[in-house]
């Protein structure tokens, strides 16, 4: 059996007899980056802390590899965890910030030393040692709080949210060294945050949560791709959602559906259907796409309609359009172009607002999100 690093049964917590945990099952693999995603107060941080020892659940067990580390106090945890605020000491420079763990363990100042400059220069601060915190940015403040905690050489390290205090060019920056520094020491981060992006970009597998549960755990292609229910294709990304009625199964893979105000789509049978069953399907941005011709429907699993451009947004790398339906103002798409090559103003191709174009999709592109139970139709 594969050894877990962490593992957490049967969890629950309840605040003032809201719970804000339900039932928590969840293996993190040793060695593993881990995002925790969800928005407020789905309980990500609560759970992140529970890991810590900070919070007691009402129940179940939380394992670190064989061990079962409820009853143990936070400091016997071989646990680390870097919070949003930096929490630096302010009147200690750099290296003794670094330094000060090892120092209440009354580690020899040779051994001391080694260290701190090893973990300095890990996280790229070794020129900067001797500063004080209020001489450095916010960037750096946060590498030096990692630094300390790597110090310890703790079998996990937690992360609630470092990242959100920083502006968004400094956090992505960040980001990839946080990713590298993973890679360089090995070790099990948990990393919990809002940011979507974040997630997607950094995580060897991704918890969705809400509302104090586990909704789909997975690879950040597996939670975006083939999302477990709507709100985690919501929450991942944008999405454009249609409800429909099955009306044919074509063959093993595909069946076609009828969407009211749009007409008939084929899409890929993700999950088993059958005549007459409603389902919700979500289809991403990214995945449509518009012309000014029709395109031909040559495999017979193109989806094609008419559209009028609403609104029409430049963001550099991309463009984003907003359509609806040509004959029904109500049925409304957001279609997301990325700029491969250069894109000039003047290209007698491209497509701007308040003209008519051709929308179209395979139906291996579009998501069987969900099959509406009997008791909400």
């Amino acid at each position: 059996m594969e050894k877990k690093d962490i593992k957490i049964v049967n969890i629950n917590k309840s605040f003032d007899g809201v719970p804000v945990l339900k039932d928590i099952n969840l293996e993190i693999k040793q060695g593993e980056f881990f995002t925790i995603i969800g928005p407020s107060g789905c309980g990500k941080t609560t759970l992140l802390r529970m890991i810590a020892g900070f919070i007691s659940p009402d129940s179940g067990a939380i394992y670190l590899g064989d061990q079962d580390i409820i009853e143990l106090p936070p400091n016997l945890r071989n646990v680390n965890t870097i919070f949003q605020k930096y929490a630096l000491f302010p009147h200690l420079n750099v290296y003794e910030n670094v330094a000060f763990s090892l120092r209440i363990k009354k580690i020899d100042e040779a051994t001391i030393d080694k260290e701190v400059k090893k973990y300095l220069k890990l996280v790229g601060l070794e020129e900067h040692s001797k500063k004080m915190p209020n001489q450095l940015s916010g960037g750096q403040q946060q590498r030096v709080s990692i630094a300390r905690a790597l110090i310890n050489k703790p079998g996990v390290l937690l992360l609630d949210e470092p990242l959100s205090a920083l502006d968004a060019k400094l956090r992505q920056n960040l980001l990839i060294e946080l990713d590298l520094i993973h890679d360089e020491v090995g070790i099990t981060f948990i990393f919990i945050t809002h940011d979507q992006q974040e997630a997607l970009s950094i995580s060897d597998r991704i918890a969705v949560m809400n509302k104090g549960e586990i909704l789909q755990v997975g690879t950040p292609a597996e939670v975006y791709e083939a999302p477990a229910n709507p709100f985690v294709a919501d929450f991942l990304g944008e999405n454009n959602f249609f409800s429909g009625e099955v009306i044919e199964i074509i063959d093993e893979e595909l069946a076609k559906i009828s969407i009211k105000g749009l007409g008939e789509i084929t899409i890929e049978q993700d999950r088993e259907v059958k005549i007459g069953d409603r389902v919700n399907i979500s289809l991403r941005p990214e995945k449509i796409r518009l012309s000014k011709k029709k395109l031909k429907n040559k495999k017979n699993t193109v989806n094609s309609f008419e559209v009028y451009v609403d609104e029409y947004i430049y963001s550099g790398f991309q463009s984003k359009y907003y359509v609806h339906l040509k004959d029904n103002e109500n049925l409304k798409f957001k279609i997301f172009l990325q700029h491969a090559a250069f894109f000039d103003d003047n290209d007698s191709g491209a497509i701007w607002w308040d003209e008519e174009a051709y929308i179209s999709w395979d139906a291996y592109d579009s998501y069987l999100v969900e099959v509406i139970p009997d008791e909400k139709k």
